[in-house]
């Protein structure tokens, strides 16, 4: 069911959440990033769906935050709201998720973009945070997402300067995946998210949890866990199959179970 700023859509097994602010350029305003997460938290508890797509339109796919709303917040109603709060449910997502990105993913947006686990992005898309020029700074994880990417002086020269940064300055530095044409975003997305969703989902979930726990742990401790999670895998059916499939030369059939 569609929420006042998003659309919500399910193509065979990708569930898809596309941004419906368009006057806006899908600036995110704190009811559209409750209706996301929401979403995104549903789908993943959705056993039809095996990965989760969000995507803008043609013009941007998130233009930043909604400047009006936070014009007069003071220290002690951020402080009380707490609104980047919320972000961090989107790191609990275990499902794969994909942002295709045309036009404008700036501020809120390229965070909204970085929280995701894989980026396409428009040749004539753009990235960046601006809120320097605003005398503020990324709230939602920007600085820290732009830093574990692109290491430690690129990221303050372009969160310093404000400016955006190309998809072609993105995909060097290892911001985003690749770049196609602004025609193709969705349908490249689709196809990458329709070859994931073919995969054995407890595979794909074990590897998201060690692959995100090696940009934070030793690599003595993310050693482990990427053990615990290949014993792990030996539990599920799809560990059979998969071998099985293997073994008699077919296409596996991945139930996720």
């Amino acid at each position: 069911m569609n929420k006042e700023f998003i659309k919500v859509l399910q193509e065979g097994k990708v569930g898809i959440i596309q941004f419906n602010r368009p006057k806006a350029l899908h600036a995110l305003n704190r009811q559209m990033v409750d209706e996301i997460v929401g979403q995104l938290k549903s789908f993943d508890q959705d056993d039809r769906i095996r990965v989760i797509l969000l995507m803008g339109d043609e013009r941007a796919f998130a233009a930043g935050a909604d400047i009006d709303e936070m014009m007069d917040d003071t220290p002690l109603t951020l402080e009380f709201l707490d609104p980047f709060a919320i972000w961090d449910e989107i790191s609990n997502v275990k499902k794969p998720t994909i942002a295709a990105v045309n036009g404008f993913a700036l501020g809120g947006g390229f965070e909204l973009a970085l929280h995701c686990d894989l980026i396409i992005g428009a040749e004539n898309a753009q990235f960046g945070f601006p809120e320097v020029k605003l005398g503020v700074m990324p709230g939602a994880g920007g600085t820290q997402f732009l830093t574990k990417a692109m290491g430690r002086r690129k990221a303050l020269e372009w969160i310093w300067l404000g400016e955006p940064m190309s998809a072609q300055e993105a995909l060097h530095y290892g911001v985003i995946n690749r770049i196609v044409a602004p025609e193709l975003v969705e349908e490249e997305a689709m196809r990458l998210a329709n070859q994931l969703a073919e995969q054995a989902p407890i595979s794909l979930r074990l590897i998201k949890e060690a692959v995100y726990a090696a940009e934070d742990q030793p690599v003595r401790e993310g050693k482990k866990l990427e053990r615990k999670n290949f014993y792990l895998s030996f539990a599920s059916h799809d560990q059979k199959e998969g071998m099985q499939a293997f073994k008699e030369k077919r296409l596996p059939s991945f139930k996720g179970v």
